[in-house]
């Protein structure tokens, strides 16, 4: 059964952006589009937060979500967190284009990312703040938001309505 999610972020100052999720049936890939603005121009570090409170920034989101106890590590590397998406590039006008495939995302079962926090970071990812994360060391971040199911139209009552997992 196709999943389906959507995270609507608004950041500090005027950033603003909407992320949809797809996943095809559970263990299948995670496709990830939308689009981020107010960003500025260059790599921004995306991922997925064990938490979904967003209270504190960061602090309450928690650290990427890593159900597994990896290491940290690039989207396309073997051993990494859930949550490691690597970077987003927002161009010269500040937007950064989503459209992202993943295989270790999930949108159900007992690792699903749903009701987690999205966070665009200030800075690019790996490098040097591949160091940092690895000493738990906290840099500025600014751009976070909860991960929620899209709601679908009831065939009945013609208003929107969660769908139960």
């Amino acid at each position: 059964m196709v999943q389906k999610a959507v995270c609507v972020l608004k950041g500090t100052g005027e950033v603003t952006g909407t992320v949809h999720f797809e996943q095809q049936d559970e263990g299948a890939p995670v496709k990830l589009t939308g689009e981020i603005s107010g960003l500025t121009a260059g790599l921004h570090g995306f991922h997925v937060h064990a938490f979904g409170d967003n209270t504190n920034g960061c602090i309450s989101a928690g650290p990427h979500y890593n159900p597994h106890n990896k290491t940290h590590g690039g989207p396309t590397d073997e051993v990494r967190h859930v949550g490691d998406l690597g970077n987003v590039t927002a161009g010269d006008d500040g937007v950064a284009k989503i459209d992202i495939e993943d295989k270790m995302l999930s949108l159900s079962g007992p690792y699903s990312i749903i009701g987690r926090t999205m966070v665009v970071s200030k800075q690019k990812q790996l490098g040097i703040l591949s160091f940092l994360f690895r000493r738990n060391i906290i840099y500025p971040r600014a751009h976070i938001a909860a991960v929620g199911r899209k709601p679908c139209i009831s065939r009945r009552r013609k208003k929107p309505t969660l769908p139960l997992m």
